[in-house]
């Protein structure tokens, strides 16, 4: 078992980019396995660019992964992003954990750029096809309904022999395509049990594939706050997180003191999954770097302990 915890933002909290990077810092110092970026091209709040974001990572770091959580490829070009994503990978020598998914059909994306969410699966299905074979042939021939290449090629090919293409999302679309390309799903805002199904169900379709995706290659993404759950200050997120699911946040956040975080994850790591991204729930630069010094001093050594045989 290898379970890991990163670290995920969503907008922007910070009030400058040296205060971005003084979190950068200390996650990389303090243990953390990797560093997500959420992907929004079209925002009225302040939110960074996930590929360029990815590219300063490489250069900022040296030990630390990080990835996007997840780039909507009906949004973007795959020859161009699977370029971007074979740059970054061969310069940060191999860190680089890209995520992909279909996108919200709420999303401001669609409206906003003119595209037609009826086709955003066969648009996400179609670039990840592109994108692996740019990644592994010579010279690609590809004629599809929204992408045609004749004999297109990219040098440096990514450091990572098997570039991993990690899938979001929990439709049976979402599984099937995980199960045929991915070699790593993430959850979204699925608790625990429901989690648990779609493992279940992805590898099954991996089966009939005659494909399988590494044990600790199955993902949550939570928010977590030390602190009391009645605190006023988390009431937008609780809202939000209600307006957008239509279910309690009660249970969907992991809320209280290092044992009740860690009892969140330690409830996914039974229906497999090893792979975390927790986001700290209050905005605001200074909260950020309390909450993650806080993560890094009282649970990374005790998940190191309880699930990888690691002291604490």
């Amino acid at each position: 078992m290898t379970v890991s915890i990163g670290l995920g933002l969503m907008d922007f909290p910070f009030e400058d980019a040296a205060a971005f990077w003084r979190w950068v810092d200390m996650c990389e110092a303090g243990g953390v396995d990797s560093l997500w970026q959420t992907d929004r091209i079209i925002s009225r709040t302040p939110i960074l660019e996930s590929m360029t974001t990815m590219a300063a990572l490489a250069g900022r770091t040296r030990r630390i992964k990080f990835g996007m959580n997840v780039v909507s490829i009906a949004f973007r070009d795959p020859v161009l992003l699977a370029k971007q994503c074979a740059t970054i990978d061969f310069l940060s020598s191999g860190r680089l954990l890209p995520a992909f998914g279909i996108g919200s059909p709420l999303s401001p994306e669609w409206k906003a750029l003119g595209l037609d969410t009826g086709t955003r699966g066969r648009r996400t299905d179609e670039g990840l096809e592109v994108m692996r074979r740019l990644w592994r042939e010579e010279s690609v021939d590809f004629t599809g309904k929204f992408t045609t290449l004749r004999g297109a090629s990219i040098l440096p090919r990514p450091v990572q022999a098997e570039l991993p293409i990690w899938i979001g999302g929990s439709s049976e679309a979402a599984i099937q395509r995980t199960a045929r390309l991915g070699t790593g799903w993430i959850a979204g805002s699925e608790p625990p049990e429901e989690a648990g199904r779609i493992v279940a169900a992805i590898k099954a379709a991996c089966a009939v594939e005659g494909r399988r995706i590494d044990d600790d290659h199955y993902g949550a993404g939570m928010a977590f706050h030390f602190g009391h759950p009645d605190d006023p200050a988390l009431r937008p997120a609780q809202d939000a997180f209600r307006k957008r699911t239509g279910r309690d946040p009660a249970g969907a956040f992991a809320i209280g003191d290092a044992d009740a975080i860690l009892a969140c994850v330690s409830a996914f790591v039974a229906v497999g999954v090893e792979k975390f991204i927790l986001r700290p729930m209050l905005p605001g630069g200074a909260h950020i770097l309390a909450q993650t010094a806080r993560l890094i001093a009282e649970v990374l050594p005790r998940v190191g302990a309880m699930f990888n045989g690691k002291a604490g």
